[in-house]
């Protein structure tokens, strides 16, 4: 899996979804971040990173 570290993760996500991107989960919220998990269009997994 690789890892992406992104800026305002809630924008992107709306934007990839709108464009036909799979979107495996909701963003989930920690102390140290928010995360999601994507689909690429070779079928690999990404996973999204906005850092606290």
């Amino acid at each position: 899996m690789i890892n992406y570290r992104v800026q305002n993760i809630e924008g992107l996500v709306s934007q990839l979804a709108a464009s036909g991107v799979t979107i495996l989960d909701t963003i989930t919220s920690h102390d140290y971040g928010k995360f999601v998990h994507v689909l690429d269009a070779d079928g690999n997994k990404l996973e999204l990173w906005e850092p606290a």
